[in-house]
């Protein structure tokens, strides 16, 4: 539960999701949808619950009204929870399916955390910028209006394979910086995360 709190606090905070919301009326507030999407971080698993359901209940406490859509299911304390978490899966296999997922499912809000499933002997960084630049536009593209946060991906103990990490995140902060869309906002999730106590 520990590594699941730190998730929701480093990337998909209550604080930045007031960011969207701060235009918006509460009196009048419309039912804000998400989509989470990413890797088994985003769909969980039995020894690891995704991060979905704690940000579930911390915007359902802070009186946010939200649906979570997608085309998986989670068990959750409600019942089910909306996702696109495609467990072993990259970035590239995201770019793969997004058009189709994103036109049955245009969320308001995207939440996006896919960096792992590589191994560093692939050199696979700037592949791996050009998938989430698609994947990016390809959102965009679908509906200029959606916000989405993009995390910068939590470090991992499994190494030499996943340290190509630190380049992969260093990129996605000019990615993002050259993109200059406000409604794209990168999400510092790998800083203080310390797999060793979180993992």
């Amino acid at each position: 539960m520990r590594l699941i709190r730190l998730i929701v606090l480093l990337c998909f905070s209550i604080c930045t999701m007031n960011s969207f919301a701060e235009t918006i009326d509460k009196q009048v507030q419309q039912k804000l949808t998400i989509l989470g999407l990413g890797d088994s971080i985003t769909e969980g698993g039995a020894d690891a619950p995704s991060y979905l359901c704690p940000l579930w209940a911390k915007l359902f406490c802070a009186e946010y009204q939200v649906e979570f859509i997608g085309p998986k299911d989670l068990n959750h304390c409600i019942g089910k929870l909306k996702h696109a978490g495609y467990s072993g899966q990259n970035i590239e296999y995201l770019e793969s399916i997004i058009d189709s997922i994103y036109q049955q499912y245009p969320a308001d809000i995207v939440l996006i955390h896919s960096g792992h499933n590589h191994f560093i002997e692939e050199e696979p960084v700037p592949g791996m910028i050009v998938a989430y630049k698609s994947v990016l536009k390809t959102l965009k593209n679908i509906n200029p209006n959606v916000n989405i946060l993009v995390a910068q991906v939590i470090k991992s103990g499994k190494l030499p394979k996943y340290s190509y990490i630190p380049e992969l995140n260093q990129e996605m902060v000019s990615l993002v910086d050259k993109l200059e869309d406000p409604n794209i906002i990168l999400v510092d999730q790998h800083t203080h995360f310390k797999w060793e106590k979180n993992t």
